[in-house]
């Protein structure tokens, strides 16, 4: 440069170019004379130019158009001599570089002109040269049209012309080459983006190259484009060119300038053009070099980074990198499909006819024969074609040995597979060297990233923390580019990859061969793994995954998404479709192992080659190696090795790990002795590679635990309406996963262990079972597993943990639920004593089994049940014990076996007792853990919320308890509702001192009240069939043989025991607010047992009733008597310390019974409650007790067999109530109540009795018993009267109610009451007649009744109410009925027992109504009493035909103490009785003094029967009363002449009528009752004769004696009589006229004849 610029040389030009100037001036004088003006005023321009400037080149350059202008004008001229001097002068100005931009592009075209012209060509291309080596002015167009200038004119006809130009072409393409260099070389250390260069519109234009740079990659691009036969973009104007010439100056710019490539990498369109040179169309040696070449770039990891950043990741570009690895693909492909041309493919003859079996290898291919032996070449061999396999390099370095030979002008002959080989190697290569340098780069930026992290942890200062965080950022910032770039270039060649490395694996027939490709895509999938190339990575993995499997296996994971995407999609290479060949069957592999395939369907057999194998083992060492980046493709990776451990055999064993099975399992599994020793190794390898999952990250973790959560899903799937045996793979796996990452098995437990729960719920028996053995085993390994803290200290893992087990409870399978119970039973004995808050869960899962869930589980869950009562109630929290309760609650309610619900029972009392012996601790631990729960439900503003609140916790503890027996006293078994109801009111018994006295109240109204309402709601509807026999050959009793009497039994129970607590518990429940209504629903609840209709119950609840009212004053009993107390009886109080069972110290809470009774001295008895409140009680039970007298014993309406009519036992126990219940109320007890009494007494004494129950209640006919009702009903009515003859006056007023009360008792000896409308028969015929109901004997009865009433009526004969009310008068009307039926009574002792009872009345009624005779109020008993003698005395009933003669004589003496009574005590009183009533007396006696004849007499008896003691008895006290020297009125002697006159007239008649029939009868004797009755006719005369002359004779009336005398004839006529006794009886009656014979007076007497 200096040469040129120094100031001489500048003379110098400034001379030469004037000179120059003026030549042209004088050459075109003639023939151009425009051109001679410019060559002019050019001189001027050069001359101002000089003298003005000092710096005169570049004023020249900056005025070089005009400069030039003349030269360009001469070389129009097209004159030979004037272009030359033209083009010389413009040479000159080019050297010395005095040539402007657009005066360069205007010589361009110029120099255009003149080729075209086909003038001065060399001269031409001399100019050319000159132009572009001097400067580098010329860029873009311009350069393009010159350097086609150049190409144009090597194409001339003119051999010198041709090689010049070829020479310059040469040339100017290093010029344009080198200007670049220099250009970079300039701005290197610029570093500043570089400027936006406005190029063509082009697409191939890179638009941010700098102007040399530019102007290279358009020449090279066109260079390429030409060589392939393309237009060209950039040198427009191209008429020729040869491929040779290309190819020629493409190698010497590649061979001139690689730096440039190497880090400008403007060679898209060369890397191009050498991928097209792998086609198929292109000759075996092309294809050969381009191979080598790229296998040269492969080696280079970094060049080929360098294409991907600089075209693939560019916008615009070509994909160079990976249309090279799409294009290897390609070309690999090709060979197995296109069979090279020369190289005929030696095809498999032996293979053809017997395609479908395990092909054998090769017959005559690649077998050398060396000594003998054949030996196997290594070689690919695909659908028929086999290509061996070739050393070609040592692996990483590419040996070009074709390329070297491109000097020859042949080209040589390719060996067979030397291409493939080379290929083969450039896959290797490029996947060795790409991942070993990202991985390379990862590491380090991971290191770094470390590094940093720690140091900004541990830097102390601000400042370079600060620094720190910079340095992070850029790091970052470093990083993103260099993952971009990294992915770029992963996700560019993975499809070429695979494509090729796939089908080279398939047909690969050597073990290095396929050892090299497994290697390659495991290191390609681990690469993309860790990049996170989900789809690169899971396409890789499912490559080796089909290696593994028989070929055309159906495995649907791999038939997925991802998976489709590769195998039947075809990737475009540059306009060529790749498809991805799927493996072919015909592989020439050992087959190691035949099995079956996992399927659904069975599918007969598939085989297992010993290729399957090794990529089995290349999976295995994936997962293992690599399970960190695995992620989702887990899912692949095990779906593949579960098929291959099931066609392999193998089958889990404990802990997960699987072994191979037994032979039977698999009968079509055949394996060889190579794959029977791998066996082992595989299944190590698993389980190593599951034990390795400890060491995976915990996002990985979730991968491979969903990934088998998946893979188990499948196999539950193919498992579902079969009982094949499933594959247990996955469920195996999943506990072998879960037990090597137990210390960390909180962040899998729940995806883990809730998939093996739906494993539990499977349908097949064998898929569930391992899933109930997986997550039993997980569950007690964690529990053992010693964690970090402990699980004591972490209750929240410990909850965690145990959950799975409760869940476990919502499965139906019987299986599982055993499963479940065994690990309880098995936790409880290895970790009983620290569950501690595990204990709800534990618990939970024993009171889960339902009842409906088989015996043996029943079975198995109350062992856990004991054992937890008997071993752990004091280790678990106080908390617990509420389930626990409830746990054994709900065994009681299963009703699969009876004796688990009874032992249940039998633990309740257990609990309680334990409960009692624990009281305190208890108690004081549920007060803490109250308060802590208060406090929490304040915080969050809730209400606490548990049973039976608000008692305290302690208390709720026994009521739950309560409850849960009270639930299993309404069991619909009885020997449960028994055992129940025993051990209920056992423990309120036997530790209801523990309760807080408030708590008695929910134990009366929530569990005794509520237990009664349901056993009486249960009791009302239960059915009445027959229950034949009680299960298995248990016979049950009559008694107990309708589910009715059953409950009966628990009715009478529940009852006594309520009954019971009330009156031990009195002194507790009385204070309490409610006692009175309490009282009246346990009295309402009596009522109600009282009045069912059975006799079992209503007699019990009348028993309990009893021992409600048994209590003089509230009890004060000791803690429990054993017997209730009787009444009035004082009970003892019993003081002292109370100890708890087995405990040494006296256990005394503080209100306990000895403390509470301790408060009372001894000398003054408590009270508790006021008068007024007991007497209300006392009333409200006499209202029960009249509501269940009066339903109970009001007869039916109507009679059928199942009738109900209470029984005797019933109405005594009634009736024996009420004494003592009368004592509490007999102040109040008023007439209205004795009314209602009267009402029930009666009704209760005529209730019949069944016949057969008759025979133990009825005495004997004979006998005279009472009932022990009848005793029951006397005596009640005894204390009635007892109490009112002590009582006050007002009471007295009832005397008469008991009078009518007994009295209707009396009458029932002759007119038994009727029950209702039934029938009833009589006690004598019912044995002989099966009568259903039987009326009693009611005689004793009614005889004792008129004993009492007699008793009765002496006591109280004078008092005001039984004289007003007539009782006398009642006693004589109901006497009469008896009396008058005589011996019609149905009991001879009645009439006789009815008479001596009037006599006593009488004796003591007659002064009392004497004394009253004034009143008028017993004006209407005498009528009464005057009927009752006739009706006695002259009876109408005939006795018996064998009344004895002694008997007979008793009975007249019965009827003459009668007489005797009247004589004695109403005659002599005649003047205080109505004047009515003493005729109607003297009538009688007269009747009875001439008694009339009985007909039925015989002969031998008519002395005794003629009642002459009675008749004579009547006679004397008519005459002694007729005759009676009292007579102090004119009215008795009225009666007395009265009487004698009837009596006499009588005679007359009787005698009159005999002499008739006398005289009648002729010989014949009269009857004999005639022949009596004159004979006593007789005597009677004789009698009275005999009583007047006794008489004063002023008593007698004179006209009495006219009637006596009147007689005499008469009897005088009867003498002629035949019959001897009347003769004698005659002459007796006639002796006493003798002292009628006296002389006449002399006064003649005028009487009232």
């Amino acid at each position: 440069m200096s040469g040129t610029s120094s100031p001489e040389a500048v003379k110098k030009l400034l001379e030469n170019m004037q000179s120059d100037l003026r030549a042209l001036s004088l050459e075109c004088k003639k023939k151009f004379p425009p051109v001679k003006e410019a060559a002019e005023s050019g001189i001027i321009k050069v001359k101002t130019i000089a003298a003005r400037n000092t710096e005169i080149l570049a004023a020249l350059k900056e005025n070089s158009s005009e400069v030039v202008q003349p030269f360009l004008m001469g070389c129009g001229t097209k004159e030979p001599k004037i272009t030359q001097l033209c083009l010389a002068a413009i040479q000159r100005l080019m050297s010395h570089e005095v040539v402007s931009e657009t005066a360069a592009g205007n010589i361009i075209n110029m120099l255009w002109q003149l080729m075209e012209n086909s003038l001065e060509e060399l001269k031409l291309l001399q100019t050319v040269l000159v132009l572009l080596t001097t400067n580098t002015v010329v860029h873009d167009e311009a350069l393009s049209k010159a350097i086609v200038l150049c190409f144009r004119l090597h194409f001339t006809k003119d051999n010198i012309t041709n090689n010049t130009a070829a020479a310059t072409v040469r040339q100017v393409v290093t010029v344009v080459f080198e200007r670049m260099v220099a250009e970079d070389e300039r701005y290197r250390d610029i570093t500043d983006q570089p400027v936006l260069v406005q190029g063509n519109s082009n697409r191939r234009s890179v638009s941010t190259l700098k102007p040399c740079a530019k102007d290279a990659y358009m020449l090279f691009q066109d260079l390429c484009q030409l060589v392939n036969a393309d237009a060209p973009y950039w040198l427009v104007g191209m008429t020729e060119m040869t491929r040779t010439f290309g190819l020629e100056l493409l190698e010497s710019v590649l061979n001139d300038f690689p730096q440039v490539f190497l880090q400008v990498t403007e060679c898209e369109i060369f890397l191009s053009l050498l991928v097209k040179f792998l086609d198929a169309d292109k000759p075996q040696w092309l294809r050969a070099v381009a191979v080598e070449s790229i296998h040269r770039l492969c080696v280079q990891p970094q060049l080929l980074r360098s294409f991907c950043q600089s075209y693939d990741m560019k916008q615009h570009s070509t994909k160079v990198f990976r249309d090279i690895v799409n294009a290897l693909g390609s070309f690999i492909q090709s060979l197995f499909l296109v069979p090279p041309t020369g190289n005929p493919a030696a095809t498999n003859q032996a293979g053809n006819n017997n395609s479908g079996g395990p092909v054998s290898a090769p017959a005559n291919s690649g077998m050398l024969g060396i000594g003998g032996g054949v030996t196997l070449l290594p070689a690919f061999e695909y659908r028929g074609t086999w290509i061996p396999i070739l050393t070609v390099t040592v692996q990483g370095s590419a040996k070009a040995t074709y390329l070297e030979m491109l000097d020859k002008v042949e080209p040589p002959t390719i060996p067979e597979g030397y291409a493939m080989s080379v290929a083969f190697h450039c896959l290797l290569d490029l996947v060795r060297g790409i991942t070993s340098m990202i991985e390379g780069e990862l590491g380090e930026v991971e290191t770094e990233c470390q590094t940093i992290t720690t140091e900004a942890v541990s830097s102390p200062t601000q400042s370079s923390e600060q620094q720190e965080l910079q340095s992070t950022s850029d790091q970052m910032d470093k990083e993103i580019v260099s993952r971009a770039v990294w992915e770029e270039m992963v996700n560019a060649c993975w499809c070429g990859l695979l494509a090729a490395l796939s089908l080279l694996l398939d047909a690969s027939t050597d073990e290095a061969a396929t050892e090299n490709i497994l290697k390659a895509e495991l290191t390609m999938a681990a690469l993309c793994g860790r990049l996170g190339l989900v789809t690169s990575r899971d396409a890789f993995i499912t490559a080796i995954c089909k290696g593994s499997l028989p070929p055309h296996y159906a495995l649907t994971v791999l038939n997925t998404t991802t998976a489709a995407t590769l195998s039947n999609k075809s990737y475009s290479i540059q306009g060529q479709s790749v498809m991805m060949i799927s493996p072919s069957s015909e592989s020439h592999q050992q087959v190691v192992a035949v099995g079956q395939p996992l399927a659904v369907q069975p599918q007969g057999t598939v085989m297992l080659t010993s290729k399957n194998i090794q990529c089995m083992r290349t999976l295995l060492n994936l997962a293992h190696c690599h399970g960190a980046v695995l992620g989702t493709s887990w899912q692949l990776v095990l779906a593949t090795l579960q098929h291959l451990v099931w066609i392999l055999g193998l089958k889990p064993s404990s802990g997960g790990a699987l072994k191979p099975g037994r032979a039977v399992e698999g009968p079509s599994t055949v394996l060889t002795t190579a794959v029977m020793t791998d066996l082992p190794v595989i299944s190590n390898i698993l389980s190593r590679l599951f034990e390795s999952s400890q060491y995976l990250d915990d996002v990985s973790l979730h991968h491979l635990i969903n990934a088998l959560c998946s893979l188990s899903l499948e196999a539950m799937d193919m498992a579902y309406g079969n009982n094949k045996e499933p594959s247990l793979f996955a469920v195996a796996k999943l506990l072998e996963t879960g037990l090597v990452n137990m210390h960390r098995i909180e962040i899998l437990w729940r995806p883990l262990t809730g998939h093996l729960l739906e494993v539990c719920q499977h349908p097949n028996s064998r898929m569930r079972e391992w899933g109930a053995e997986a997550l039993t085993s997980l569950i007690k390994a964690g529990l053992t597993f010693n964690h970090d803290p402990p699980l004591s200290q972490n209750q929240r893992l410990q909850l965690l943990l145990l959950n799975p087990l409760k869940e476990m409870s919502n499965i139906n399978h019987p299986d599982i639920r055993l499963k479940q119970l065994e690990c309880v039973l098995q936790i409880l004995q290895s970790q009983g004593d620290s569950l501690g808050p595990g204990w709800p869960l534990v618990l939970g899962v024993m009171g889960a089994i339902r009842n409906d869930q088989g015996e043996s589980l029943i079975r198995t869950a109350f062992q856990c049940l004991q054992l937890v009562v008997t071993d752990f109630l004091p280790t678990m929290p106080c908390t617990c014990l509420q389930i626990v309760v409830d746990v054994a609650g709900s065994f009681g309610l299963h009703n699969q076996e009876l004796n688990i619900s009874l032992t249940s029972i039998g633990l309740l009392w257990n609990i309680s007792d334990y409960f009692f012996q624990r009281g305190e601790t208890i108690e004081k631990e549920l007060n803490k853990e109250e308060a802590a729960q208060q406090k929490q439900a304040e915080e969050k503003g809730v209400v606490l919320n548990r049973p039976f609140h608000p008692a305290p916790p302690f208390d709720c503890l026994w009521l739950c308890l309560y409850a849960k027996l009270g639930e299993l006293c309404v069991d619909p078994r009885p020997a449960v509702r028994k055992s129940a109801g025993q051990t209920l009111f056992s423990t309120i018994g036997a530790h209801g001192t523990l309760l807080q006295h408030s708590t008695w109240h929910t134990v009366i109204w929530k569990v005794l009240f509520h237990l009664l309402d349901r056993v009486r709601e249960s009791s009302t509807t239960a059915d009445k069939e027959k229950i034949e026999s009680g299960g298995g050959n248990i016979l049950i009793h009559h008694s107990r043989d309708t589910a009715e009497k059953q409950w009966a039994e628990t009715w009478v129970l529940t009852l006594a025991g309520v009954a019971r607590i009330f009156n031990t518990r009195r002194y507790l429940l009385q204070p309490l607010g409610d006692f009175s209504r309490a009282w009246d629903i346990l009295l309402d609840h009596i009522q109600s047992a009282a009045l069912s209709k059975n006799n079992e119950v209503s007699l019990a609840a009348l028993k309990s009733f009893q021992e409600i009212l048994q209590i003089v004053s509230p009890a004060r009993d000791s803690d429990k008597p054993e017997t209730p107390p009787t009444v009035n009886v004082p009970v003892p109080v019993l003081l002292g310390p109370i100890s708890g069972p087995s405990l040494n110290r006296p256990f005394v809470r503080t209100d306990s019974i000895g403390e509470r009774l301790g408060r009372y001295s001894s000398s003054e008895p408590p009270v508790v409650t006021d008068e007024l409140e007991d007497l209300n009680l006392w009333w409200a039970a006499w209202n029960t007790w009249y509501r269940i007298g009066s339903e109970s014993t009001k007869p039916p309406t109507t009679f059928d067999k199942l009738t109900f009519i209470p029984s005797q036992p019933f109405l005594t126990a009634l009736i024996q109530i009420f004494p003592a219940l009368y004592q509490h109320i007999k102040t109040g007890f008023n007439m209205d109540d004795l009314q209602k009494l009267g009402v029930i007494l009666h009704s209760a004494v005529s209730v019949p009795i069944s016949s057969d129950a008759s025979p133990f209640i009825l005495p004997s006919y004979t006998e005279a018993v009472l009932t022990s009702l009848q005793e029951a009903v006397l005596t009640a009515l005894d204390v009635l009267q007892k109490a009112i003859c002590v009582g006050p006056e007002s009471m007295q007023i009832m005397y008469p109610a008991i009078f009518d009360q007994l009295l209707a008792f009396v009458e029932f000896s002759c007119k038994p009451p009727q029950y209702g409308q039934l029938e009833t028969k009589h006690i004598a015929n019912a044995k002989y007649n099966q009568a259903e109901w039987v009326a009693l004997n009611y005689v004793p009865f009614a005889e004792r009744s008129l004993d009492v009433v007699v008793d009765l009526y002496q006591k109280t004969a004078c008092h005001k109410a039984v004289v007003n009310e007539k009782v006398l008068q009642n006693i004589i009307k109901t006497l009469r009925v008896p009396l008058s039926l005589k011996y019609s009574c149905p009991s001879e002792s009645t009439w006789k027992l009815a008479v001596s009872s009037l006599l006593k009345v009488l004796s003591i009624g007659l002064p009392v109504a004497r004394q009253h005779a004034s009143s008028g109020k017993f004006d209407s008993m005498w009528p009464e009493l005057a009927n009752t003698f006739e009706d006695f005395l002259f009876t109408k009933s005939i006795p018996p035909d064998n009344l004895s003669i002694q008997e007979f004589q008793r009975n007249e003496s019965i009827d003459v103490e009668v007489v005797q009574l009247i004589s004695t005590e109403i005659l002599p009183y005649a003047n205080f009785i109505p004047k009515e009533f003493v005729g109607q007396i003297m009538t009688m006696l007269n009747k009875g003094s001439i008694h009339s004849q009985s007909s039925s007499f015989t002969e031998a008896e008519i002395d005794i029967r003629l009642r002459e003691e009675f008749s004579k008895m009547c006679f004397e006290t008519l005459l002694q009363f007729s005759f009676s020297n009292k007579v102090t009125t004119p009215q008795e002697g009225y009666i007395s002449r009265m009487a004698l006159s009837v009596l006499l007239k009588r005679s007359q008649d009787v005698l009159h009528r005999y002499i008739e029939d006398e005289r009648l009868s002729g010989k014949c004797p009269l009857p004999r009752q005639q022949v009596t009755e004159i004979i006593f006719v007789l005597k009677a005369v004789s009698t009275l004769i005999d009583s007047l002359k006794k008489t004063k004779p002023e008593n007698v009336d004179g006209n009495t004696w006219a009637q006596v005398i009147a007689l005499y004839p008469t009897l005088v006529e009867c003498i002629t009589c035949s019959s001897s006794e009347v003769c004698s009886a005659l002459k007796e009656a006639l002796v006493p006229f003798k002292d009628f014979m006296q002389p006449p007076t002399s006064k003649v007497q005028n009487g009232e004849s």
